[in-house]
């Protein structure tokens, strides 16, 4: 006889659970505030159709996806170009409302040593799939930033692929191709996706613009663009940020928001370090870097694409080029900032000496 159950046992089920969760964050209710979601995720292309650029990788992906064809794939290039929003459509497509029972995805913040490989990602491949619902019975294994796996679990992949194409396909993105081992490069077929041109940028943070009602001027689209540099991620995420500190988009405000130094500030700097002289220079950049809290490897990095635009004799550009790209390699390790903003100032004097000597 089935025993019965009182609202009491229940009510005392329920306080073993709330003691058991004391201390910890438990969470009830409804779906997220889809106003505290982040836009890089909030405005992720959900199919094949949504991806901002590449169409003509996008288009071959699709039709090999379509004819039930697809090999296994490495995508690489920089980040925010649209590689794991792309594979992620892919799987929306073949899987449906199956998506997260048919995918096992794996990034840089899990532990993929050998392990890992030889246990959970054998376990998911070797495991028959029904596919109820799915329109696809092949599993797919999707290795996020996979530059980041050791040698060994590289090797331990090479032999799970062999093993479980049969019912199971491996995605593998990553950044630097040559951090993949030549064996598993030569098991799959090869994607690069370069940075995004300007226009695809443009075009997509318009529709994020439009969306969120946003008040953009034109120079602070062009401001949000070119310091992106083709990475669609870092756009929104700058769009986002500079949104929260200013209700007004603009040149200035997005340049303030990052701590990147505004163009007319660079130029500024540039005419200090072309025609002052050393002592005057110092003193002044250092007073602008402090003033607006400018960090000098930026400088540097502007200073260097001005140093494209002026006019000056080949060998010249070219040792100051080269004297610059040192600068910003010693800052990466964390030199003193007054050392090679003197460094700095003395490479252009030095132009500047080899630029009067040509002109006479």
């Amino acid at each position: 006889m089935a025993e019965a159950v009182t609202v009491m046992d229940i009510d005392e089920e329920d306080n073993h659970l709330l003691k058991a969760n004391k201390g910890k964050s438990v969470v009830v209710g409804g779906p997220p505030d889809r106003k505290a979601t982040p836009w890089v995720e909030k405005y992720r292309p959900q199919s094949l159709a949504d991806v901002a650029a590449h169409r003509d990788i996008v288009d071959t992906i699709d039709r090999l996806t379509s004819e039930n064809r697809l090999p296994h794939l490495l995508l690489y290039g920089p980040p925010g170009t649209g590689k794991t929003s792309t594979i992620l459509a892919v799987a929306r497509k073949l899987y449906g409302e199956q998506f997260h029972n048919m995918i096992l995805e794996l990034n840089a913040s899990d532990d993929r040593g050998i392990d890992v490989v030889r246990q959970q990602i054998q376990d998911f491949a070797s495991t028959q799939s029904f596919s109820f619902g799915a329109k696809s019975s092949v599993k797919l294994v999707l290795l996020d930033e996979a530059d980041a796996m050791t040698k060994d679990a590289q090797f331990a992949l090479r032999r799970v692929i062999e093993k479980y194409t049969k019912n199971t396909r491996f995605a593998l993105i990553c950044n630097h191709v040559n951090k993949i081992i030549p064996a598993l490069q030569s098991r799959c077929t090869r994607f690069r996706f370069a940075p995004l041109d300007a226009v695809h940028v443009t075009e997509r943070l318009k529709h994020v613009i439009n969306a969120e009602k946003l008040d953009v001027s034109e120079s602070g689209l062009a401001a949000l663009v070119r310091l992106s540099s083709g990475d669609m991620r870092k756009a929104l995420n700058i769009l986002q940020s500079t949104h929260m500190a200013s209700q007004q988009i603009t040149e200035e405000a997005v340049y303030l928001c990052t701590g990147n130094p505004l163009p007319k500030d660079i130029e500024q700097i540039s005419y200090w370090l072309l025609n002052e002289s050393f002592a005057a220079s110092f003193d002044r950049i250092s007073e602008v870097k402090m003033r607006k809290g400018l960090a000098l490897v930026d400088v540097v990095r502007e200073v260097t694409m001005f140093v494209f635009k002026i006019k000056m004799p080949s060998d010249v550009r070219v040792q100051l080029i080269n004297d610059l790209a040192d600068i910003e390699y010693r800052l990466s390790f964390g030199c003193n900032d007054k050392l090679q903003l003197g460094s700095l100032i003395a490479s252009f004097t030095r132009a500047r000496a080899a630029l009067v000597a040509a002109a006479k």
